[in-house]
């Protein structure tokens, strides 16, 4: 069973109802960004919700997109984009976006792990597939 499908559709619904201030991982007391990033190929706003790792002062956040063998259309955006809108908790900031690599890369996933283990399981489920990591530092 997929988990992805169930929640699309909930976390639309808390958003519509919510007036955008809360969503699933809201509920469940974790910690979350809306992500807002020009799409790579039309240029039209996308936003996303996801769930977020404090790094080093900044936001990490990893492109698991729950365990599918497939990366998440947001990290496609957000790689293809040198900064980012975010809201988080009630505040919007503009943020420059890097994806992390080779060593840096393998430090943040440790700490992403530690922070919410179930990046692990989704990794498994993914089967194998290397998610894409990224630092969003404030402006």
């Amino acid at each position: 069973m997929r988990t992805a499908p169930m929640v699309y559709p909930l976390e639309r619904f808390l958003r519509r109802i919510s007036g955008g201030r809360k969503g699933i991982l809201d509920l469940a007391g974790l910690p979350s960004v809306r992500i807002t990033v020009a799409g790579r190929k039309t240029g039209i706003p996308r936003t996303t919700s996801l769930l977020y790792v404090p790094y080093r002062g900044n936001i990490l956040v990893v492109g698991s997109n729950w365990g599918s063998r497939q990366h998440p259309v947001w990290s496609a955006n957000l790689r293809a984009a040198p900064s980012a809108t975010v809201w988080r908790a009630g505040e919007e900031f503009e943020v420059t976006v890097t994806e992390l690599a080779d060593d840096e890369r393998a430090r943040a996933w440790q700490a992403a792990v530690d922070f919410w283990p179930g990046y692990r399981m989704e990794a498994e489920l993914s089967g194998g597939r290397r998610f894409r990591v990224f630092e969003l530092v404030r402006k």
